[in-house]
């Protein structure tokens, strides 16, 4: 079924020609100059504007985890922004190493209302702006090329003449431009009217300008975007006295590729918000171009160890919610459904820890959830899922290590409690699961009282002796076996009970270890029989004495195959 017609009403892109384009090639090696426009883009973008004290918490934040670029507003649209710029600077907030970032429209009275504004701060970017495309000329401003031209140099003119008292008195003042909706605009003249507007404002390669091209609504592939950028930084006369930057959003879902392919084709900065908030679609998500770089062995100069933090001052600011599916931060991104993603998970987990490289090598987890603050529950149980799934969560959430050809047998039992209650199980449910099927099954024979004997004078070998009684149907009852160590002489006492059901069991395999470290720590033992049938059956055991936890594991294992 298509959507009804009207699709012929949209005009299509046209791309810039470009020959020779270089940017395919490239890779991305290191991190560009971060700055967050989270107070200004993204404040404007919420049903409720934050108040001041949650625009302080949200700078704080952004300040800890390293941005260095900060666009605090537009201090000249409202007293609100006059006020938190003001707060800013006189309240001592603004780190030494932190340059705030305020916006205005190329308009006189607002650029001298900037200008009182940002007074007393110590490093200020003074980003000033008007739209250049051809749809906003036709439609907005009425006017052509020359006429919005005009407007950008003779603000870039006044901005330079009003700034002078500010250097003098010490402030450090760089000036920023944008030619709105860049992408639309043609490339050509786009390039003439940055290059007039880094003239007006005296820029050298000493005293850059920051160039920042905005895709102010997406209208294009990354790819072409990419190619509108090579030919415009190939074009730029003054492109040595510039500082080229990005502004994406996300109208086509494409902001963070556009971003990316931007970065190959020669930008050095990016303006981004936290976790992509804006205007209708958002602005880049600053946190996944991040830590984009960071799965590719690139330092971003970003600290996101502390993510769930980070998302939890950005919804308790903004009142907004980061999705369950959101790259690096959403509930769901390190959890697995499909069984077969599990078992390649919890597979990937055991090399990594076996190989000693150092190196991350999971499959279907780009990144270790660690370096991010996260927990180790990369797997999530329902039916859908596959044995190695819970077998993962019991081992990383539980410290139950079980055998490989035991993963079949409980996650068997996982399924058909997940199909019973028709949703997904939690992991403590899935430990009640297995302390209900193998720790606490119902004792059909429960070891009473035990005492082995060990002679070990045929050589090496040792020979052990086990004398005890099994309780059965409300009586104890002797056992008496001989065998080459405790597990043996055990088995082969059941074997000979005088009473009971207990003949025709062997024994297959057992696996111990220690649930934790040091000296008190419990051991547990999972043991593997075959019963009368031939069927293979499981019993787990644990005790703070290994030979106990290993005859408890052989009874329960015993005690679950008489139940089915």
């Amino acid at each position: 079924m298509y959507l009804k017609p009207g699709f012929e009403k949209y005009i299509p892109f046209v791309p810039q020609p470009i020959e020779g384009r270089t940017w395919p090639d490239n890779t991305i090696t290191k991190a560009p100059i971060w700055c967050s426009v989270d107070l200004r883009d993204g404040n404007q973008a919420l049903i409720d504007p934050m108040n001041l004290q949650e625009k302080l918490e949200y700078f704080h934040t952004l300040v800890d985890i390293g941005v260095k670029e900060i666009e605090i507003g537009f201090p000249s649209a409202s007293e609100t922004e006059y006020e938190i710029c003001r707060e800013l600077i006189d309240g001592g907030h603004i780190p030494d190493d932190v340059t705030i970032q305020v916006l205005v429209q190329a308009r006189e009275h607002l650029i001298k209302k900037t200008f009182e504004a940002i007074k007393g701060a110590k490093h200020v970017i003074f980003h000033f702006y008007n739209s250049t495309s051809t749809l906003q000329r036709k439609v907005v401003f009425h006017t052509d090329v020359e006429g919005v031209k005009k407007i950008a140099v003779d603000a870039a003119r006044l901005i330079y003449d009003l700034s002078q008292d500010a250097v003098k008195d010490g402030m450090d003042l760089r000036y920023e431009y944008s030619p709105e909706s860049f992408m639309g605009t043609e490339m050509d003249y786009a390039v003439d009217i940055c290059q007039a507007v880094v003239e007006a404002i005296h820029a050298t390669p000493e005293n850059k300008i920051i160039l920042n091209l905005p895709t102010t609504v997406e209208n294009c592939t990354p790819n072409q975007f990419a190619d509108m950028l090579e030919y415009f930084i190939r074009k730029l006369p003054g492109r040595d006295s510039a500082i080229i930057s990005l502004h994406p959003h996300n109208d086509r879902g494409t902001g963070v590729a556009t971003t990316e392919l931007g970065l190959l084709a020669g930008a050095e900065r990016v303006e981004a918000t936290l976790f992509g908030n804006g205007e209708r679609t958002g602005n880049v998500d600053m946190v996944t171009l991040a830590m984009n770089m960071y799965t590719q062995g690139v330092d971003p100069h970003l600290d996101f160890s502390h993510i769930n933090k980070v998302k939890d001052m950005y919804e308790r600011c903004t009142k907004m919610k980061v999705g369950e599916r959101q790259p690096y931060v959403g509930e769901l991104v390190f959890t697995a459904f499909s069984g077969s993603h599990q078992d390649a998970i919890n597979k990937g987990f055991e090399y990594t820890d076996k190989s000693g490289t150092g190196l991350w090598e999971v499959p279907y987890l780009p990144i270790d959830p660690t370096d991010l603050g996260r927990e180790y529950e990369p797997v999530r149980i329902n039916s859908q899922s596959g044995k190695g799934g819970a077998a993962f969560i019991m081992h990383h959430k539980f410290g139950y290590d079980m055998p490989k050809a035991m993963h079949a047998d409980f996650g068997a039992i996982v399924q058909k409690e997940s199909d019973r209650v028709g949703k997904e199980l939690r992991a403590e449910q899935l430990f009640e699961l297995f302390d209900r099927e193998y720790l606490s099954a119902p004792k059909t024979y429960q070891l009473e009282r035990h005492h082995f004997q060990e002679d070990a004078r045929h050589g090496d070998a040792s020979w052990v002796t086990f004398d005890g009684e099994v309780g059965y149907n409300g009586k104890n009852i002797a056992a008496h076996g001989e065998g080459t160590g405790p597990i043996d002489a055990f088995f082969n006492a059941l074997q000979e009970l005088p009473e009971g059901a207990i003949k025709g069991y062997q024994f297959v395999d057992y696996k111990e270890h220690a649930m934790a470290s040091g000296s008190d720590t419990q051991a547990v033992c999972y043991i593997q029989l075959k019963d009368p049938q031939g069927r293979d059956v499981f019993g787990v055991g644990k005790s703070h004495n290994i030979n106990r936890a290993s005859l408890r594991a052989i009874l329960n294992a015993i005690n679950r195959s008489l139940l089915s």
